[in-house]
């Protein structure tokens, strides 16, 4: 077991050893921050790993392929939906699967549990012969991220939000990743007004950009040639994610430039995509269908779950991310696209308000086609205004959104429970 001399002594602590729970190790914000959350527990000598209900090798982060960072999926035969409905109730059983082969099958000897996502799991964790401390990271309540427009949808969804809220409170610790989630919190959990919630901004891990090719030469034979002015989308294929504002602000960009430079524009709408979630498969098919509409189908490339050094390619080359969720918890690609310098429009509501500094690192705006493309324009026309805007993304991302500093407020805090 990894040891750390004690200070002022010659003493050896024993380091904690963390379990993450996480319900699907995919490539989503959520999970890349319980994988840069893993990867900073590491570096300061815990012993960590990942357990979860599905993980797919060829649809994951890099990091997680590290022999040193072991990941273990267990419950992935439950299925995942019951004839397309019922996708909570089958998301609680598969995590309450894994919670229970952890602590009743697993022989594994741990201290501290990180679960985020899925709370309804913590109830089966206090089980364990010896309690172990559970830390829960809110990347924003459930129960608001699904709408409820039947009677039978209401019904379904009562229990499963009463147990969310309570399971959520039954945690030694709450952490979310925005002051913006904290009222939200606070709002939608009144029973839980009196837990304290303490902020841990999602960090980026630098390190791993910096290791990944900057050559361009990888998104040759991808997108058109002669293309001076690149913008990209990148968000998972969901409705949420209001991708379809990328294209309609492309197209009303497109009516207020010159024909010149309107050859030179090109949009990528890039990001997570699953053959297994039937909304990512419909959504792709949608936003096709709207950019033929648009009459932009050979201004706009899609791209589906590229690979992290495809990803730092197009935010190195690109004018400006198009951020385009409106009440985003948190958000982590205008951090990247910052730390990358490149400029970042996004929607002027949640996380975006606490990452983007308006008028300094992007532009903050109406989620509306007319203030996004006017916001497109002045980056256009305007190199300087572009080239200063990406240098103060990067120095902000270094300054607030680092992996060290995320990595010591972490780190106390699994101190703190383990004690």
């Amino acid at each position: 077991m990894v040891s750390k001399p004690k200070e002022g002594s010659g003493e050896t602590e024993r380091m904690p050893r963390v379990v993450f729970l996480h319900p699907d190790l995919g490539i989503g914000g959520a999970e890349r921050l319980v994988v840069d959350a893993a990867v900073a527990l590491k570096s300061q000598g815990c012993s960590v790993q990942i357990w979860t209900a599905h993980y797919d090798p060829k649809h994951c982060f890099s990091e997680t392929l590290d022999p040193d960072l072991p990941v273990v999926c267990v419950g992935d035969w439950l299925p995942t939906s019951v004839f397309g409905y019922l996708h909570a109730l089958c998301a609680y059983l598969r995590m309450i699967y894994v919670a229970f082969y952890l602590v009743f099958l697993s022989g594994l000897e741990y201290d501290v549990i990180f679960c985020d996502q899925v709370s309804v799991c913590i109830p089966v964790l206090r089980f364990s012969r010896h309690r172990k401390k559970v830390l829960f990271y809110c990347h924003f309540p459930d129960q608001l991220l699904t709408q409820r427009k039947s009677a039978l949808k209401k019904l379904y969804r009562a229990p499963i939000d009463w147990l969310e809220e309570r399971t959520t409170g039954m945690a030694d610790m709450i952490l979310v990743n925005s002051q913006f989630t904290a009222g939200i919190f606070r709002e939608t959990f009144r029973s839980l007004n009196q837990v304290q919630t303490d902020v841990l901004y999602p960090s980026l891990n630098t390190h791993t950009f910096d290791q990944l090719s900057t050559d361009t030469q990888g998104l040759q034979g991808l997108l058109p040639e002669g293309i001076s002015h690149l913008f990209l989308s990148l968000n998972r294929y969901e409705r949420k994610k209001n991708l379809g504002l990328a294209l309609e602000a492309l197209a009303v960009l497109r009516c207020s430039l010159t024909p010149a430079q309107r050859a030179g524009v090109h949009l990528v709408v890039a990001g997570g995509y699953d053959d297994r979630v039937t909304e990512n498969v419909q959504h792709y098919t949608e936003l096709n269908e709207l950019a033929e509409q648009l009459h932009l189908k050979d201004c706009v490339t899609f791209m589906r779950s590229p690979s992290d050094s495809m990803k730092v390619a197009l935010l190195q080359t690109c004018s400006a991310v198009l951020y385009t969720p409106s009440r985003e918890h948190f958000g982590i690609v205008p951090v990247e696209a910052m730390y990358c310098s490149c400029p970042v429009i996004a929607v002027n509501s949640g996380g975006p308000l606490e990452s983007v500094a308006d008028g300094e690192t992007g532009f903050l705006c109406e989620p509306t086609a007319e203030a996004f493309s006017k916001a497109m324009k002045r980056l256009i026309e305007d190199t300087r205004l572009r080239r200063d805007m990406g240098q103060a993304g990067r120095r902000r991302v270094e300054e607030k959104f680092s992996l060290q500093a995320f990595s010591d407020q972490l780190y106390g805090y699994i101190i703190r429970l383990s004690e």
